[in-house]
């Protein structure tokens, strides 16, 4: 769990289930807390007897700092083993909350050397479990094993909806409001559009980076605007996807394309969104991409990805698709 999986040499199926699945789904929520006023020996044989290497520290219902096992280890060699843990726990804690895509757990993992991340309710606060990438590991491969059996069902179900249709031009349009500053319901969009066009039978090979660049286009339209619309628009040719709001617009459509540049504000960064890579990652996932905006009067995305041959028949992708699942 080292690379980035958005990465090319990431698996394609692992790329869209880091953005398909929440913290919540991978995370244990069974896990041991321990109050500040612990000893070191006391920790020690917690440790010992649950086979983990650091616990949050709560004091009634709040996390007030995390302990790990290094912390333990340079105590008992201090023959500090009667030091209660509070003195000497880490309080400035870096913590998921359990609604976030597990692609940014992954990306926190990359950027803190942390064995483990506490999960927070983003409501109230409160722990709800503990995510290592033990955890992220486990999910993935659970939900993989799962996934074959669907994509052969919905093949069966789906490959022949547009071949079997006939008029001089055919178009399906989906269209989605996406209303700003609801992080709750961030990606909410763009999984429905998945399922949608997977329902069509489009080959996963196309759905998988439409998804991703549609992810990236709703999560700017709830950081940065007071919300928009996302059309997208399907023919056997292509898929075309329009993102528009009235927001703020991009005063520097260039600099907005360099990797890592945001405007956004501190909480958003703490809420683990606004990294600057939403529109260089929309370029990635896209055949074409065009921006139109005008400062204080709003913003129009488009991109657009080809289906590689007429009909959606995904005949000819069946091998390496299942190898993929």
């Amino acid at each position: 769990m080292d690379h980035d999986i958005r990465e090319p040499t990431a698996t394609p199926r692992l790329q869209e289930l880091a953005y398909e699945l929440r913290v919540a789904h991978a995370m244990t929520a069974q896990v041991l807390t321990v109050p500040p006023e612990t000893t070191f020996d006391d920790l020690r044989i917690l440790l010992r007897d649950w086979r983990i290497s650091g616990a949050p520290v709560v004091e009634g219902d709040r996390m007030v700092g995390i302990i790990s096992i290094e912390d333990l280890i340079v105590s008992l060699s201090r023959g500090h083993t009667r030091r209660c843990i509070g003195e000497v726990m880490t309080r400035e804690v870096v913590s998921l909350y359990t609604d976030q895509l597990l692609v940014h757990a992954i990306e926190g993992f990359k950027d803190h050397p942390f064995g483990r991340f506490p999960v927070l309710e983003r409501d109230t606060g409160r722990l709800a479990g503990i995510l290592t990438k033990g955890d992220i590991i486990r999910c993935m491969l659970q939900k993989l094993e799962g996934s074959f059996y669907e994509e052969e069902d919905r093949r069966y179900r789906a490959s022949h909806i547009f071949t079997d249709l006939t008029a001089d031009a055919i178009h399906v349009t989906f269209q989605y409001k996406v209303r700003g500053g609801d992080f709750s319901r961030g990606g909410e969009c763009s999984s429905r559009l998945k399922a949608n066009l997977r329902r069509l039978g489009i080959r996963p090979a196309v759905v998988r980076p439409i998804a991703i660049a549609t992810y990236e286009a709703e999560m700017n339209l709830v950081v940065f605007t007071p919300g928009g619309e996302i059309t997208a628009e399907v023919s056997p040719e292509q898929i075309s996807v329009t993102a528009v709001d009235t927001g703020p617009g991009i005063a520097d459509i260039e600099k907005a394309m360099q990797p890592g540049y945001s405007t956004a504000p501190d909480w958003v960064r703490e809420l683990g969104f606004g990294a600057g890579m939403g529109l260089p990652n929309i370029k990635r996932n896209s055949d074409t991409m065009s921006i139109e905006s005008q400062p204080g009067k709003g913003t129009k995305l488009e991109f657009t990805t080809g289906l590689g041959k007429p009909g959606l028949n995904t005949s000819a992708d069946e091998g390496s698709e299942e190898n993929e699942s």
